[in-house]
């Protein structure tokens, strides 16, 4: 057996409990990566560069201006449980909710309360993996009503709705930077993603 093949056959027999031991501990001694636990595997999210961190900032100021009442939590610092049959752990670029949602949560939040969860893809060889296959499924699985991915390889913004119980939505809606995307009720924003084509390599 490989190493690679050997560290994934032990992540599949890692529990949330210690995957939420070993995430506290990397959190407190790692400053490059996050981890998180979807799909019954243990995923590494490197830090984020200077493009990435202003679509962030561009969304969330968009959000607030059309909606003053809900909060674009950025970052990438709150987890969310996602996925009920797995149990999964996962931290968004950004999640979308009510002010105050996640007072008095730990480490990794109830999802009920988020209307959004945004992905920007990161320059690494998990992109397609994680951003693309594994969160759809698991914030469709965990009822989150919209997801948000704003796609720098493929110059796309794509919102999936419609989340299914069984993991996935039942609608994607995709189109290239430039082009505009609308997001329905309860987030009712419209955005113009002329701006996205100033943050690709």
């Amino acid at each position: 057996m490989t190493a690679m093949a050997e560290h994934a056959s032990r992540a599949s027999l890692m529990s949330v409990e210690e995957f939420e031991a070993l995430a506290a501990f990397a959190g407190r001694e790692l400053d490059t990566v996050r981890l998180e636990f979807i799909n019954g595997r243990v995923g590494f999210k490197g830090m984020t560069d200077g493009d990435h961190n202003e679509i962030i900032r561009w969304l969330q100021k968009r959000c607030m201006q059309a909606q003053a009442d809900l909060w674009l939590y950025a970052g990438g610092e709150l987890g969310l449980k996602v996925e009920a049959y797995r149990q999964g752990r996962a931290k968004p670029d950004a999640v979308l909710a009510p002010e105050e949602s996640f007072a008095g949560q730990g480490d990794w939040a109830d999802c009920t309360p988020v209307l959004m969860a945004v992905e920007v893809t990161s320059y690494d060889s998990d992109t397609d993996r994680r951003d693309r296959k594994e969160k759809p499924l698991a914030y469709g699985e965990a009822g989150i009503p919209f997801y948000l991915l704003i796609d720098r390889d493929q110059c796309t913004v794509t919102l999936h709705s419609g989340p299914d119980p069984d993991g996935g939505y039942r609608d994607t809606h995709k189109v290239k930077f430039g082009g505009q995307l609308t997001i329905p009720d309860p987030v009712g924003i419209t955005l113009d993603t002329e701006i996205l084509k100033n943050y690709v390599r």
